[in-house]
């Protein structure tokens, strides 16, 4: 099994995770946030067996169906809606046979709109010039111990705008995109700015929505994020997302929120 790696490849659609997926609420699970980006890196593969227009990512939604064991998942791609200006992609995650992510991806032509772009907010302050920060005495986990995090303000329960960056490979001796290496750290989010401590309650997410205005760049993902607490055990994760060259768009996750057991 590889050390310099989230995954290895067992064939084209089988792929084994090794330590450094472990979860955050429970190392024998993946953490979701590599699991996104090799969703991702799936749909990549699909596209280039599959050559069409000159498409961009605009929407990619993730739904969590159940329990992400750290066991070998299989990836599932389709075109539920082909078309060489407009496409949507479905990608179904199983492990055990069993699906437990269902992802989709809206494609849409790409064009020369630099006269009207306008909108995006101020960049976060660069991740070099910011102290590195570990998340390990807050959350467990292979995952969480591979990351190089860079607060560009101080964390309060809530809010928190931090830089997030990984020296491992997405796939064990195969190049990723960007969009997959940036997305396979976007659902860190949820774990920057937590309003109560993990181990008194629980609050993982049942979703993923990323929407993009402007392909991201590898290298750094930046998470400026706000999470709600609802008082009916509802809340949600809202996050500005950014990269090097600034703001590319937005995500969002539902939060299941509840105490831990005995608490």
């Amino acid at each position: 099994m590889s050390t310099g790696s989230y995954y290895q490849r067992i064939d084209e659609h089988r792929y084994k995770p090794t330590p450094h997926a472990g979860g955050a609420w429970d190392p024998g699970e993946q953490h979701f946030s590599p699991l996104g980006g090799l969703i991702v890196h799936a749909l990549d593969q699909h596209r280039a067996a599959h050559p069409g227009g000159d498409l961009l990512v605009s929407r990619i939604s993730f739904d969590i169906l159940g329990r992400l064991a750290l066991d070998e998942c299989e990836i599932r791609v389709e075109a539920l809606r082909p078309g060489r200006t407009i496409e949507l992609l479905e990608a179904v995650t199983l492990i055990g046979g069993r699906p437990v992510v269902r992802a989709r991806a809206w494609l849409l032509a790409s064009a020369d709109t630099g006269a009207v772009a306008g909108g995006a907010v101020e960049p976060l302050p660069a991740p070099g010039t910011l102290p590195s920060r570990p998340l390990t005495s807050v959350w467990p986990g292979g995952y969480i111990a591979s990351v190089d995090l860079r607060p560009a303000v101080e964390p309060r329960p809530g809010r928190a705008a931090t830089w997030v960056h990984t020296d491992l490979d997405l796939v064990a001796d195969e190049p990723s995109s960007p969009l997959a290496s940036y997305v396979a750290l976007v659902d860190t989010a949820n774990g920057i700015a937590v309003r109560q401590p993990p181990t008194a309650w629980m609050f993982p997410n049942v979703d993923l929505t990323i929407h993009l205005h402007r392909t991201p760049e590898g290298g750094w993902t930046g998470l400026d994020t706000t999470v709600v607490f609802g008082p009916s055990g509802l809340g949600v994760t809202s996050t500005v997302l950014h990269d090097i060259a600034g703001h590319v768009g937005y995500a969002q996750q539902t939060l299941t929120v509840r105490p831990q057991p005995g608490r």
